[in-house]
């Protein structure tokens, strides 16, 4: 695998993470609760690694092959989507500043991060038409270990966005209460819509 493929495959792959989306919306809530937007990241980062490996193990055609399965995991992630964003249209985030509230720790947040990316048909549909275009049938490096690769670069982008967009909110959003509570709602909206879209896009 040449530098030149590889940075070809970054430049796709930043134009990705940079689009507002699901993970947006969960790293800005994560920043207007002050403290939890390393766990909310790892917790990203996890659903898109677990969904690279998918990919890299030959599983991701699979469950592509089968319209049921997809449809399932389709459901789940926009089942959740709509929980979370619902939630966050509801009961808008509203800046903390050293409070914890109970019941709040950074497994939680993290585990939700995780089912955010790790549940979202969208990351994995993605990949799984993403990755295996990048690499080289004829290199030395094996099919799986490519992808990996790919993958890992993919995470390296993703870190760097959602932590300057997590702490980005935390710290512009921090003093400005109502502007933070604005803020919550439309990223809840935005889950919202994302599932919705997804849900139509499935049946419709």
């Amino acid at each position: 695998m040449t530098l030149s493929v590889l940075a070809a495959f970054w430049a796709v792959s930043l134009l990705f993470v940079i689009t507002p989306g699901a993970d947006w919306a969960y790293a800005i809530s994560a920043g207007m609760r002050g403290r939890w937007v390393m766990p909310a990241v790892a917790g990203m980062l996890s659903g898109h690694f677990m969904a690279t490996l998918v990919v890299a193990a030959g599983v991701g055609s699979l469950i592509a092959g089968h319209p049921l399965a997809l449809t399932l995991l389709t459901l789940a992630g926009c089942l959740y989507l709509l929980w979370l964003g619902g939630n966050l249209l509801l009961k808008p985030a509203a800046p903390q500043a050293g409070v914890v509230q109970a019941g709040e720790t950074g497994s939680r947040w993290a585990l939700r991060g995780f089912c955010v990316s790790g549940l979202n048909p969208k990351v994995f549909l993605l990949f799984l038409a993403l990755l295996p275009q990048f690499t080289d049938p004829t290199s030395n490096w094996p099919l799986p270990l490519q992808i990996l690769l790919l993958g890992l670069v993919h995470l390296c982008s993703s870190l760097v966005i959602y932590l300057m967009v997590g702490y980005g909110a935390k710290a512009v959003l921090r003093t400005r209460p109502q502007a933070a509570q604005i803020v919550g709602r439309v990223s809840g909206a935005v889950m919202i819509t994302i599932a919705l879209g997804l849900i139509v896009g499935q049946f419709g």
